[in-house]
């Protein structure tokens, strides 16, 4: 006997097959000074302003990022604004979904005395963060549990048929690599951790 399905029976079967790709992408260039030199305190309150940052006006996306964003179903962001306006500079007036889940890993200054650039204190803050000072804010392990949630926010839509796009952060980008690996996706494209950077995973199947 010959069983014929309906029309969107047979669509919900092809489109349950069907896992979509995954692309984790870098913010632009904030507009930030990374010029002056802060003390310790200096730094704290120069990093919380970063937070508050766009992006610097003369960035524009690259031609790669468009195209990926363009063939997203869902794109997603962190709800700080560097990576929000990353999002919004791509997505092309589309809808861009934001999420706490993926805000860049926590950066606390290490008592260190004198005045530093902030990407010299953002070094030694992230080696002394990964080595368990985070002044009552997010450890590293609480960070590493909350990268295993960013991840099944995206493979949750990638598995049901969607293609996928995040704008995050450097550091917490890396924190999923190893949780999308074990489970099963592999790097189909790096490039690289620079601004505007993004990797591209698909299943292995």
């Amino acid at each position: 006997m010959t069983t014929t399905m309906a029309p969107d029976e047979t669509l919900d079967r092809r489109s349950a097959t069907r896992v979509g790709m995954i692309v984790i992408a870098r913010h632009g260039q904030p507009h930030a000074d990374r010029t002056v030199r802060v003390d310790r305190s200096g730094y704290r309150e120069w990093w919380a302003g970063y937070d508050l940052a766009g992006l610097h006006p003369d960035e524009k996306p690259p031609e790669k990022l468009l195209d990926l964003a363009a063939r997203s179903d869902v794109i997603y962001a962190s709800t700080l604004q560097r990576a929000i306006h990353t999002a919004q500079m791509v997505a092309g007036g589309r809808e861009i979904v934001t999420d706490p889940v993926f805000v860049e890993a926590p950066l606390p200054p290490p008592p260190i005395w004198g005045r530093h650039r902030p990407g010299s204190w953002g070094v030694w803050a992230r080696v002394a963060w990964w080595l368990g000072m985070h002044e009552r804010g997010e450890s590293r392990a609480e960070a590493e549990l909350r990268a295993e949630a960013a991840v099944a926010t995206l493979t949750a839509q990638a598995l049901r048929g969607q293609n996928v796009l995040l704008c995050a952060h450097g550091w917490f980008n890396r924190m999923m690599r190893p949780i999308l690996k074990a489970q099963g996706w592999r790097e189909i494209e790096d490039g690289g951790d620079e601004y505007w950077s993004y990797r591209r995973y698909e299943k292995v199947k």
